[in-house]
């Protein structure tokens, strides 16, 4: 057990008023058993699935028929498992559950622009947006395809479509017409909901060419465009005001088999054309009500915020949070722009009390100086989500000595590929530096020796043992189910290989877990297994560099780390750096870390999710090509990696 003392523990009156607590007891009373931390309750909800998700189903007031005696109908294969095979649900209607007259949405973009909508408005825009869909012939299982930024339309889109059992993909503007095609090509939506501009950084973006050449390429039925001017296309057209005004009244809502497919979501597609992943109704519904119901404790009274664009999984579980009957906030634009105070104004501005970002935004705020305990309230604030990459140590100690002090800080870990969590937060867990707080409720996940043996405190391959809920109930145009075969189950035997370097640390009433990287990411020199967060660890908590990225390369029979970095703007590259560098590698990870080659470059390559590609960069520096640029947000960034000569020394 870890001798470490944490950086924050719930007081005994935020863990009794919590919904995880309430959710505890409420399991040992209706199952006459005791349960006496979290640990138990885990435990208890992964060797009773049937009894957990059921529980979960009416404890987090799920809408739906017929949820039946069978709950899960396990298959040979870890992926022929089923869920509730007998219940029929909505996801719109469980979002859309209030129809009072409080805020349900509201949207701010970087300019300073606000719009909101109350939950009676928001019901009857989505309703007729879905009546637009049925006079259209929209059926279910058809594809709506939205190319927006993150406004209240998109949210609205996303509802009608699921109202009526149509399936919602997107793609924030940042996306290159190649890359949206990439995406929508292969699903062939019926309609396209695109906008025709976004703000960022200040600049308008004009979005009204790159809409045409989409709409037109993909042939679209009809084009219904949040336009301030038309988009000229070959495609039929409408503005989404005209779309939702010619309706014959909102529809009732369709409810459909629980593994009806709700979401389209897409791999990097980094190293190929993306993968087209299909995720059910049921289980997204189920999944994020437990995540933002117990683990988050998000309620009606909260405002839950989430910096993401369309274009990234962390959307579709912003918008979840209606589920949970909170107001969510969207932010269109840059998180930094005029400064890295605009989002932590926001929390003061919208009383925001679930916050959420990214592991880099929370880096580049430290590095700017700004210490927002300072100048800002944040007394709303209760939770601080951070995901996409691992959030540093060392920034575990910045959010509680300059951004609050009494905060749950949640560092939650999952991804596109089960649109939901396998790690995250829990309000009657302390916080550890370093650490994600705990493994998911009915979540079987261990780490993985090469040997394939479960093994706790070492480094090794993060894995689900058993079937869950959210896994996607397939990939798009892969009939035989051999692509997601592949992708997940080539690794262990029926046992779901997550594809991250982890470690599992076990306490006394729970288990934290380390994310070391992707493990196709992980560095291999002398044959010893180098996760790349423990290098990126210590060198971006130097001053003076802003970003890093860290790769192996194939060299004289052997794997050296070459280490590529970012100098803020008043620092230049010297031995005297390259010699700092090295020593807090070597002192705060291992010799064995200690990169072969230190090397500046102007720009890191990302992709439009904002994820840094260790892949692509180690392409580039073998002389091999980058098969699908048009993935990247920067691909002329690649090009300050290509044919260093210092790598041939």
């Amino acid at each position: 057990m870890t001798q470490q003392m944490p950086l924050w523990s719930p007081s005994p009156e935020r863990r009794n008023a919590s919904r995880m607590q309430a959710f505890l007891e409420s399991v040992e009373r209706l199952h006459n058993c005791t349960l006496n931390n979290y640990q138990e309750l885990h435990h208890w909800s992964v060797a009773h699935p049937d009894a957990f998700w059921k529980h979960i189903w009416k404890f987090c007031d799920i809408v739906g028929e017929n949820p039946g005696t069978t709950v899960l109908q396990r298959g040979e294969r870890f992926q022929d498992s089923h869920w509730f095979p007998e219940a029929r649900l909505n996801f719109a209607e469980n979002l859309l559950k209030r129809r009072d007259n409080d805020l349900a949405i509201i949207a701010v973009d970087e300019i300073g622009s606000r719009t909101e909508l109350n939950w009676h408005q928001l019901y009857e825009r989505a309703g007729h947006f879905a009546a637009a869909l049925k006079r259209h012939g929209i059926a279910p299982g058809d594809r709506i395809a939205g190319y927006m930024p993150n406004r209240i339309e998109a949210v609205i889109a996303a509802l009608g479509a699921s109202w009526i059992g149509a399936v919602w993909s997107s793609c924030s503007p940042d996306f290159g017409v190649s890359a949206v095609l990439d995406r929508f090509g292969q699903i062939q939506p019926r309609i396209l909901v695109a906008a025709d501009h976004y703000h960022y950084n200040g600049k308008l973006i004009d979005l009204a060419p790159r809409v045409s050449e989409i709409a037109n390429q993909l042939q679209v039925e009809c084009l219904v465009c949040v336009a301030q001017t038309s988009v000229p296309t070959t495609v039929p057209s409408v503005t989404l005001e005209d779309w939702l005004d010619d309706t014959d009244g909102i529809p009732e809502f369709v409810r459909l088999p629980f593994e009806h497919p709700l979401y389209i979501l897409y791999s990097s597609g980094t190293t190929g054309v993306p993968k087209c992943i299909v995720h059910g109704a049921g289980g997204t519904l189920l999944q994020h009500a437990k995540e933002l119901q117990l683990h988050s404790d998000i309620g009606a009274k909260d405002r839950l915020f989430y910096f993401t664009t369309c274009g990234w999984m962390m959307w579709n579980w912003l918008v979840s949070g209606l589920q949970a009957g909170a107001s969510i906030v969207l932010y269109d634009g840059n998180p930094a722009w005029p400064d890295t105070a605009r989002l932590f104004d926001l929390i003061d501005a919208e009383q925001i009390s679930h916050f959420g970002t990214s592991a880099k935004f929370i880096q580049a705020v430290e590095k700017s100086g700004l210490k927002p305990m300072q100048k800002h309230s944040l007394k709303t604030l209760q939770v601080l989500f951070s995901t996409g990459s691992p959030l540093l140590h060392e920034s575990y100690d910045y959010i509680y000595r300059d951004v609050k002090a009494d905060l749950l800080v949640a560092s939650i870990s999952g991804g596109t590929d089960i649109v939901s969590c396998f790690a995250l937060g829990n309000p009657l867990l302390p916080v550890f530096r370093g650490e994600l707080q705990c493994l998911g409720l009915a979540m079987d996940v261990a780490v993985y020796s090469d040997a394939g043996i479960s093994v706790d405190n070492q480094k090794g391959e993060l894995v689900c043992r058993t079937p869950f809920p959210s896994m996607p109930i397939g990939f798009w145009n892969d009939p035989d189910g051999s692509k997601y075969q592949r992708a997940y189950f080539s690794r262990f035997e029926n046992v779901w290989a997550h594809g991250d370097y982890a470690e599992t640390r076990p306490h006394e009433d729970h288990t934290g877990l380390i994310i070391h990287g992707r493990s196709d990411a992980v560095l291999n020199p002398g044959g010893v297994r180098i996760g790349t967060a423990e290098i990126y660890r210590q060198v971006e908590a130097l001053t003076e560099i802003r970003e890093s990225i860290v790769v192996g390369q194939d060299w004289q029979g052997d794997v050296r780390v070459v280490l590529f970095v970012v100098l803020q703007p008043e620092y230049q590259m010297s031995e005297q750096l390259q010699a700092r560098i090295r020593r807090a590698i070597r002192d705060g990870a291992s010799p064995r870390h200690v990169p072969a080659k230190i090397l500046q470059v102007e720009a890191i390559p990302r992709t439009v999710s904002g994820k840094i590609v260790e892949l692509a960069v180690r392409e580039v520096i073998h002389g091999r090509p980058v098969t699908n640029q048009g993935a990247l947000a920067n691909p002329e960034a690649l090009q300050y990696f290509r044919d260093r000569p210092e790598l041939n020394q």
